[in-house]
């Protein structure tokens, strides 16, 4: 499996202050440094933490993979063309919400996410698309083109009961085995971290994990590239 880390928070802390540090970039590197197979940043359409500039720096120095979370507004379209990531992830966004609260509904807006895709593919960039984990979601990912499903983990990650926890697992089990029959790439995040993570890196069927909050906060402990190798470690399953 495949962890990559959303550095989001680091610019939300630089952004408290109205500086230049901690500087988004400076951490991406640490992150690599220390075993992260790709940084996945959110450029949201009120800039709250990612910017056009980070955006940009992070693009020149990264040297595994740039994972760009955005909705399909045309501005941001825009600006993802331009800087060409190795892969976008469409993801829901509204002002109001603290982050990404639940999954693209695909379903409805299957029209203008396959014309959003469609750009991406005449551009060589691989499309995931954030979904719950249901069949209609699945579906319809593949009918618009995606190349790979991110499947909410949300409800997983904050069911208070050991049973509720079990149900929401088999049902990501079920719908990560579902979207591999349909050759679709299965990628998992939302509200994973050191405690909850052993269960979802024993799905098969997962290649790859997107963690930031829960590293971060890790990481004002501990230092950041501890954090993370921590984390690379219980993801790769090379922990003690």
């Amino acid at each position: 499996m495949r962890l990559c880390i959303n550095i989001d928070h680091i610019a939300t802390l630089r952004n408290a202050r109205g500086g230049e540090l901690p500087d988004p970039s400076d951490a991406a590197t640490i992150c690599e440094q220390a075993g992260v197979d790709g940084i996945v940043c959110h450029l949201r359409e009120d800039r709250r933490h990612i910017r056009d500039n980070d955006l940009k720096k992070l693009r020149k120095i990264i040297t595994t993979k740039l994972d760009l979370e955005m909705s399909i507004a045309p501005d941001i379209v825009r600006i993802a063309l331009m800087i060409k990531p190795e892969m976008v992830t469409l993801v829901p966004e509204k002002r109001q919400e603290l982050t990404t609260e639940g999954g693209l509904d695909v379903v409805k807006q299957k029209g203008a996410l396959q014309k959003v895709i469609n750009k991406f593919h005449d551009n060589g960039i691989l499309v995931s698309v954030f979904i719950n984990p249901a069949q209609d979601h699945i579906d319809a990912a593949k009918y618009i083109g995606a190349d790979m499903v991110e499947i909410h983990t949300g409800e997983y990650s904050e069911a208070r009961s050991a049973r509720e926890k079990r149900k929401h697992l088999v049902i990501i089990s079920q719908m990560s085995r579902l979207a591999r029959k349909l050759e679709l790439s299965v990628n998992a995040g939302h509200g994973l971290n050191y405690s909850n993570i052993s269960p979802i890196v024993k799905i098969r069927e997962i290649e790859e994990v997107s963690i930031g909050y829960a590293i971060i906060v890790r990481a004002l402990s501990v230092g950041l590239e501890t954090a993370v190798r921590e984390m690379v470690a219980l993801v790769k399953g090379k922990s003690s």
